[in-house]
């Protein structure tokens, strides 16, 4: 005998209603846990900023936590050897400019590479 589920259809979302979230939708940052450690005050919290590059990320981040940004870009602006951006699966390819893309409903990881012995 069967497991029988009574699922009832979802309602197709007008353009209307679809235009309204993609208006109000925007990236989802998650942090490398290292960083809590320096920025207690992030974690914990569901972070999402208003940006369309990952220079824009970095930027936003910096506005929430002031001194974040020389975590992850060095006196250039340039990404730290050590640090990785990821927008959803794909690693950022600029890392001078940052001038990759975000899209609203991207979800970016900053990570720190571990090093030592």
């Amino acid at each position: 005998m069967g497991l029988r589920l009574a699922c009832r259809p979802l309602k197709p979302i007008d353009a209307r209603r679809a235009r309204e979230y993609a208006k109000h939708a925007m990236p989802s940052v998650h942090l490398t846990r290292h960083l809590y450690t320096f920025f207690p005050h992030l974690e914990g919290q569901h972070l999402i900023v208003e940006a369309s590059t990952a220079g824009e990320v970095v930027a936003a981040l910096e506005k929430l936590a002031p001194g974040i940004g020389f975590y992850i870009c060095d006196e250039r602006g340039r990404l730290r050897t050590h640090v990785n951006i990821f927008v959803g699966k794909q690693m950022i390819r600029d890392r001078k400019g940052l001038t990759d893309a975000v899209a609203a409903d991207d979800e970016v990881h900053i990570l720190q590479a571990l090093s030592g012995g």
